[in-house]
């Protein structure tokens, strides 16, 4: 089965929205692993503007599943992860006051940055994933960094879903399949929903985890939270 991990910056969005502590960034995070999901993922940026650094301090003390810390490398994001010693990493290349994490490394360009941060991770004893388009020679990249994962970037794959899934769902299985021959875990993460992600899931069959927020938080609106994790649960199963 492949995991999920929900991605909570859109609880705390919601709750930044009045500046107070409701809802409980935490008491979602708790309710969340309850109802099942097998981790929880944030993306404390720069700005704050969801995730705050308070955040990251007061998860890591509930969070008994796998805790999944996602950002650009910088000296504040590394103090972040050495502080908390989060299962994983995931790193994205966003530069500051990007709306969304909406491209992959380049993994050529930035390879002896990549690469010495994968190995302080290491040393942290934390997972390292980083966040790649399906060019091929990218992959080939992440392998050569020493990262522990890749995890697939999906907005493409989402955009062009319902115009013809099998079209849209064939880069990532060539991506997976060399990500695989090379050792690379496979994560995927972005505009995954209800309606496609369990032709993605079948499509890539050693997938092992997958990361939602706002399509999750959104169904949750009119399913409450608990089914509909149950509901993206019963997408994942093998």
């Amino acid at each position: 089965m492949t995991n999920l991990s929900v991605n909570v910056n859109k609880i705390a969005t919601l709750r930044n929205a009045r500046g107070s502590d409701v809802p409980s960034v935490t008491q979602v995070a708790i309710d969340c692993e309850r109802f099942g999901a097998e981790g929880i993922t944030i993306h404390p940026r720069p700005d704050e503007r969801h995730i705050t650094e308070r955040d990251v301090y007061e998860l890591k003390e509930v969070v008994t599943t796998e805790f999944n810390i996602e950002g650009y490398p910088n000296d504040r994001f590394m103090k972040l992860i050495a502080d908390n010693l989060p299962e994983q990493a995931t790193l994205v290349p966003d530069p500051p006051g990007v709306l969304t994490s909406n491209a992959g490394w380049d993994t050529i360009k930035n390879k002896e940055f990549l690469r010495d941060t994968c190995d302080r991770l290491r040393q942290l004893g934390v997972r390292s994933s980083i966040f790649i388009e399906t060019d091929l020679k990218m992959i080939e990249g992440a392998a050569e960094v020493g990262v522990d994962r890749i995890e697939l970037y999906t907005g493409p794959y989402a955009d062009d879903y319902h115009s013809n899934a099998e079209k849209a769902v064939l880069p990532y299985v060539e991506a997976a399949k060399l990500a695989d021959k090379l050792n690379l875990g496979i994560n995927a993460g972005h505009d995954l929903n209800l309606s496609n992600l369990g032709f993605f899931k079948r499509s890539i069959p050693k997938l092992q985890e997958v990361s939602i927020g706002h399509a999750l938080i959104a169904d949750a609106l009119y399913f409450g939270l608990e089914k509909t994790i149950g509901k993206y649960k019963e997408l994942l199963v093998d």
